[in-house]
């Protein structure tokens, strides 16, 4: 079984991690409502009001996704928990509503560095 994934920091094209996305297929760029945020060397969404945030949607499989959970502490006790959590949200892909999994940032807006832009592929580290 195969899922939707909305990426839009570090996983994209061009960003340094991703080779995680080489077994993915790629379906194209897309846009979702939220804020993007920079914490370090790597960006959080807050999905809703704020603008739109460019990323690309991967159709990944089940196997994947597990692995995605990891890199993003999803599920795991360390010191990356509960800063994202995985969600079903509605994007933008072709101009079209599809619905995919994106993982969101926790931990609010006020203490982090707003991407004006929505993309973070504009961001110099």
């Amino acid at each position: 079984m195969s899922d939707l994934l909305f990426v839009y920091g570090a996983l994209r094209k061009g960003a340094s991690n991703e080779w995680r996305m080489k077994d993915a297929r790629w379906l194209g760029p897309a846009e979702v409502a939220g804020t993007l945020v920079k914490i370090d060397w790597y960006p959080g969404l807050v999905l809703g009001d704020g603008g739109l945030v460019k990323g690309e949607i991967y159709e990944i499989g089940s196997e994947m996704l597990k692995e995605l959970d990891e890199f993003e502490g999803i599920g795991l006790e360390d010191d990356r928990n509960g800063e994202y959590h995985r969600v079903r949200a509605e994007v933008s892909l072709n101009d079209k509503p599809t619905t995919v999994w994106i993982y969101e940032w926790l931990k609010g807006l006020d203490s982090y560095e707003i991407v004006e832009a929505g993309d973070w592929l504009t961001v110099s580290s």
